[in-house]
């Protein structure tokens, strides 16, 4: 197999496009001739809206680096995808959940050769990946869109959450030089020795990331029927009492809680109690 281009480490574009390469070489590899997977900078007109019939897949990162990557599939690309790894002849279906698993476990392969690509910039990490039934709850730091070959219909989103970006832009502690690439590797190469990895990082590359933050004043569940029975002046009754503090959310998670106060006309919060590291 000929060589694929080099990588800049520490750029989290850098490793959307690695992704992109690897997904070309397993693509590639499987229908028999070679299939550019392209980076695009702006999402073309050509991509559909998010959809009920979209696949979505989660990738949770873990180790030297740690964060979320969502994959937003919409159905043309999904069958295409499931086409290409069951060695099935192109043609227009309509998605099935055979079509779903099939993509899910072509991406799992993908996954496990980004993960290997990425010691040699970042250290060592784990990337497990799976279907969601929904997109991601977190904010998306960085967004790309991926085409299939030249075809303008076979179209997939790309998205890095805040920790993932900071993460992949963090240097590491043994330091690899700023002239260092990131070598994609073959489809199944051996394993490399894991190289020594100190988990203190520095956190003023961190300290600018922006982080977006959610009120929760409360929750309530409720049949389907009422919500379809929902119109403007309906009034929800919650399950937290006016005098009890709201929830500060981050990604999905308590990390502060307080009262509501107005600060030169907006709502603000004054923070009574945070959650511990951790918790």
């Amino acid at each position: 197999m000929s060589d694929t281009p080099a990588i800049e480490p520490r750029d989290p574009a850098s490793f959307v496009e690695m992704w992109a390469q690897i997904l070309a070489q397993v693509l590639g590899e499987i229908a028999g001739s070679p299939l550019p997977v392209t980076v695009l900078p702006d999402a073309p007109p050509e991509l559909t809206p998010a959809s009920d019939s979209d696949l979505w897949i989660v990738a949770v990162c873990s180790g030297a680096v740690r964060g979320e990557m969502s994959l937003r599939i919409p159905a043309t690309t999904t069958v295409r995808l499931a086409q290409i790894f069951m060695s099935e002849p192109a043609s227009a279906a309509n998605v099935t959940p055979e079509h779903r698993e099939a993509v899910v476990e072509l991406l799992r392969q993908v996954g496990g050769l980004a993960a290997t690509a990425l010691k040699s910039a970042w250290g060592e990490a784990q990337l497990h990946l799976d279907a969601s039934p929904s997109a991601p709850s977190w904010t998306a730091s960085l967004s790309s869109c991926l085409r299939l070959g030249e075809d303008a219909s076979a179209l997939l989103e790309i998205q890095l959450s805040a920790a993932l970006a900071a993460a992949l832009r963090a240097e590491k502690t043994d330091s690899v030089p700023a002239a260092a690439n990131v070598e994609v590797p073959a489809a199944a190469p051996p394993s490399p020795p894991a190289r020594p990895h100190d988990d203190k990082i520095n956190l003023d590359l961190l300290l600018d990331v922006e982080l977006a933050v959610t009120l929760r004043f409360g929750s309530r569940s409720l049949p389907l029927r009422d919500v379809l029975d929902l119109n403007p002046g309906a009034v929800l009754d919650l399950d937290r009492r006016v005098q009890e503090p709201v929830d500060m959310m981050l990604d999905g998670r308590v990390v502060a809680r307080g009262d509501i106060v107005v600060v030169d006309g907006n709502y603000g919060l004054r923070i009574t109690e945070v959650a511990p590291a951790g918790a």
